[in-house]
């Protein structure tokens, strides 16, 4: 059973961390184990943009430490490409690239472009795609309005599909509704897209809603994605400090 709450960034590989969170002589190659020692989980945003290849997906598995969990980003390939249709090649390549890791992940993350708006046929046919690589979990960040009526959040409920809880300052469309066992948040920034801080008070909020879900027997997951002059790794661990559990 994992434990019901982790806080980390959208990845760790980013040169303009250094100095700011990675010492300045440690090594790009050990950037992995040094973050790895001050947060148990991250996602993995660049599998968005390209698969990695298995021995970097290896060499993930054997540096993690225990308790270490991972939240890969579905290939665009299929969210942007094909729009979620015909799934079944992409879904097999994603799902062997990452078998190595497949006792350390966390929620898949499907995140859709802005033009792809809500159709009950095509999503309930890429949900039950989904169901034959249970019993990972899923997570979906959308960016057109439509995934937010009844019929499409009843339906993400009913695969157990978790709806991202996304802070843009309403760039992105924006619900707090529970689709599923867990709940999923993303950290884009409150004011600047990818380059502004939180402050103290919304994440104190934030804080206090996070325990009232785990109160409620869901498992969070919260990932900044504010990386720019490295508030992302800063306001994950005063959110963390502020969680009471």
């Amino acid at each position: 059973m994992q434990p019901s709450l982790h806080i980390g960034t959208s990845g760790w590989s980013y040169r303009h961390w250094k100095d700011l969170f990675y010492p300045p002589k440690l090594r790009s190659a050990d950037w992995f184990r040094y973050y790895a020692s001050q947060f148990d989980s991250s996602e993995i945003n660049n599998s968005f943009y390209s698969l990695p290849k298995p021995p970097t997906v290896e060499r993930w598995a054997a540096e993690a430490p225990p308790g270490f969990v991972f939240c890969p980003k579905m290939s665009r390939y299929l969210t942007h490409m094909k729009k979620l249709r015909d799934p079944e090649e992409p879904l097999q390549r994603f799902f062997t690239v990452f078998e190595p890791l497949r006792r350390l992940l966390g929620p898949v993350l499907i995140q859709l472009p802005h033009m792809v708006s809500f159709r009950y046929d095509i999503a309930e046919a890429f949900f039950e795609n989904l169901l034959l690589y249970r019993p990972a979990s899923f997570v979906l960040e959308i960016r057109h309005d439509t995934w937010l009526q009844e019929q499409a959040l009843t339906l993400m409920a009913k695969y157990d599909i978790g709806l991202v809880i996304s802070q843009s300052d309403g760039i992105f469309p924006y619900s707090e509704m529970v689709t599923a066992s867990h709940v999923y948040l993303r950290f884009h920034g409150p004011r600047e897209l990818y380059a502004s801080r939180y402050s103290d008070e919304m994440l104190a909020a934030y804080a206090r809603k996070m325990e009232g879900w785990m109160a409620e027997g869901h498992q969070v997951w919260a990932y900044f994605n504010n990386d720019i002059h490295g508030f992302a790794f800063d306001d994950a661990r005063r959110l963390r400090g502020m969680i009471r559990v």
